[in-house]
């Protein structure tokens, strides 16, 4: 059985997906809750493959919920709202269902979800399905808002434990995620892992200098200089053609 849960204030619209979800039988609804603080508890004692979230909620929204959780489950937004679309599918989205919607719309969200869920089930990297278009744009958190930075904007990413320090011309961010997941998520032909500590943008390049043994310095557009080691040279001189 696929676990799922529903997290909307609406009783009337959390009983339409209710309503919907009962019709297949390898869907089991654990819980509806009625806001994110309740969801978020019941995604902790659930640990569900599948959420259907509001956005616009009491207490919490449906994207700070999100931005509360380490690795939160599949989503897919259900919202009267289509203005928060971009940052639902920044958010890895399944999709992004908006009210009201007919079972038929409905059941092209659930055919997203179980095509990625049957490749995670048949033992292939779970992520394969958030990361099939490498990642134009990320969203971080800062303070009450969600901010929404192009990738394109990223100067470096830099490793800051748990979190990855998000480098740009106005200013930096901190993200929750690992350099690993990071690096799959972007572009191979425009980031490099330079060091184990530093993902960087090939476009903020201007010259590498040896530094050490085994090391070297990358100097960016802005003045910064990072570190490169060994693995990381090999790196750039295979992208960059030198």
């Amino acid at each position: 059985m696929i676990k799922t849960l529903i997290i909307d204030d609406e009783p009337l619209a959390a009983g339409i997906v209710e309503e919907f979800l009962r019709s297949d039988s390898r869907f089991e609804i654990l819980e509806i809750c009625q806001d994110g603080f309740e969801g978020l508890k019941a995604i902790q004692k659930h640990q569900p493959n599948l959420i259907f979230l509001d956005v616009q909620m009491p207490k919490i929204t449906g994207f700070e919920m999100l931005e509360l959780l380490d690795e939160p489950p599949a989503v897919i937004f259900t919202t009267a709202f289509d203005e928060y679309a971009l940052a639902a599918f920044d958010a890895k989205a399944i999709d992004y269902l908006l009210k009201p919607f007919s079972k038929s719309r409905f059941q092209q969200a659930l055919n997203r979800f179980l095509e990625r869920y049957e490749v995670e089930q048949g033992g292939q990297n779970s992520a394969i399905s958030s990361l099939a278009e490498k990642s134009q744009r990320l969203v971080v958190r800062v303070k009450n808002e969600i901010k929404i930075i192009p990738v394109d904007q990223v100067s470096y990413f830099e490793a800051a434990d748990d979190y990855v320090n998000i480098v740009t011309e106005s200013g930096a961010f901190l993200k929750k995620m690992t350099m690993k997941s990071l690096e799959e998520a972007l572009s191979p032909d425009r980031f490099a892992r330079i060091h184990r500590s530093y993902i960087l943008n090939l476009n903020e390049v201007t010259r590498i200098e040896p530094y050490e043994k085994d090391s070297y310095l990358v100097f960016l557009r802005n003045g910064k200089k990072l570190p490169v080691s060994k693995t990381g040279y090999s790196r750039l001189r295979q992208v960059l053609g030198i």
